[in-house]
């Protein structure tokens, strides 16, 4: 028998909000921003000096939650031109690193006349595209590059991930054998406005903080090691994200305070470079939930079921990543109809959407004794890689609300990267 689905509890704010809500007004996306300002300052304040946190805005890009972050990161990462033109107009002024494979000619013009303060290059042909395109677009102008590679080095640590993006074949950086002709492309003149900051290897998500040390180790001490054969300074080494979320666990969250204390580790072993880490996922996941109402319940061939408003068209991620996502009951008392409720026969349930599709399951297994149609649930960990990754107009449903509940909390001046 597998195990029951694991109940996470939402904040007041928002099991509020989900039973305020009328019936039409759901399914909702309600993000408690208190929540989320919360967690980016605990992660904050657990990371050691020389080393900055920058936010990756493809987890989420609500202006609400970019915003609500400005005052815990440094800066954003995006990965393309309409992040790019979005998160410049939602969080001015603030420093952006532009990454990602496959950069259009286009969107390098836009970032270099945005002034975007690095770039992560993937290709020893995206370095000859980015030289000229800063000739004609940003002349005089030095640009900051860091050369991504996808490095071998931390593939045992890589084990356990949920994605991997390095340490085996993949369309994700460069591959080591071109290390050192790119460092000479950067350092003999061939392109006078690159400057040459340092490496960035983001090599996998799902990682907890001991892998993600061993990552971060590997990174650094090679990244040195290139330096130091090329007799040139190692200004930054950016260690990428990828830092756990357990969705079968949602009360379980990264090791903050043991990867800080990691850091400073790594960083006193390396005295030179700024480390940077770019977390997405794991900064905002746990703000956001997806509230919405039992429309019906049935059993079928010895299994209960409950049909909800909305489905994986609106919360992609258990489809996607092949997990139950995290949900809680809220009953409600009131009916509003003539005809009697539907209600489960079994402790357990599974939800599932309106979807005409088998693979509409957002949740096996909740434990939901009694549970009726008209009852709330709320999904919990949908604060990332959720609306914005869903297939929105599959059989043309409405869309969801968008609930943003940002409660007063004390917030830092924001830090400001090099």
């Amino acid at each position: 028998m597998t195990t029951p689905t694991p109940t996470p509890t939402p904040t007041a704010p928002v099991r509020d909000r989900a039973l305020s809500l009328a019936g039409h007004q759901l399914p909702a996306y309600i993000y408690d921003l208190g929540a989320l300002r919360e967690h980016a300052a605990s992660v904050r304040s657990a990371l050691p000096e020389r080393v900055e946190l920058y936010y990756a805005a493809k987890a989420n890009p609500e202006p609400e939650i970019l915003t609500a972050l400005a005052p815990y990161v440094h800066g954003y990462e995006v990965s393309s031109g309409g992040e790019l033109a979005h998160v410049t107009a939602s969080v001015p002024d603030r420093p952006l690193a532009f990454g990602g494979p496959g950069k259009t000619p286009d969107e390098i013009a836009a970032a270099l006349e945005l002034g975007v303060a690095r770039f992560h290059v993937e290709s020893a042909y995206e370095l000859r595209m980015l030289a000229e395109l800063a000739s004609r677009t940003a002349p005089g102008r030095r640009i900051a590059v860091l050369l991504r590679f996808n490095l071998p080095v931390a593939a045992r640590s890589l084990e356990g991930s949920a994605l991997t993006m390095g340490g085996r074949p993949a369309p994700f950086g460069m591959d080591p054998a071109e290390a050192d002709d790119a460092v000479r492309a950067l350092t003999d003149g061939s392109h006078p406005q690159l400057e040459l900051r340092g490496i960035h290897a983001h090599l996998a998500s799902g990682l907890a903080a001991a892998e993600q040390l061993a990552v971060a180790e590997a990174v650094v001490t090679w990244a040195a090691g290139l330096a130091a054969r090329h007799r040139i300074p190692l200004h930054e080494v950016n260690v990428g994200g990828g830092m756990t979320v357990d969705y079968a666990r949602p009360g379980a969250r990264f090791d903050w305070a043991a990867f800080g204390t990691g850091l400073a580790r790594i960083a006193a072993a390396h005295p030179g470079p700024l480390l940077r880490i770019e977390p997405g996922r794991a900064l905002s996941a746990y703000c956001g939930w997806y509230a919405t109402e039992v429309l019906d319940v049935k059993h079928s061939h010895g299994e209960d079921f409950a049909v909800v408003r909305g489905g994986t068209h609106h919360l992609r991620t258990p489809a996607t990543k092949g997990h139950d996502q995290p949900a809680a009951v809220l009953p409600m008392d009131t009916w509003p109809h003539p005809w009697p409720r539907a209600a489960a026969r079994q402790d357990v349930i599974t939800l599932t959407g309106q979807l005409c599709t088998p693979k509409d399951v957002l949740a096996r297994r909740v434990p939901a004794a009694g549970l009726r149609a008209g009852d709330r649930v709320v999904f919990a960990l949908a604060g990332a890689y959720a609306w914005n990754i869903s297939h929105h107009d599959f059989l043309m449903h409405p869309r969801p609300g968008f609930h943003f509940l940002a409660p007063a909390f004390p917030e830092p001046t924001p830090p400001h990267g090099p």
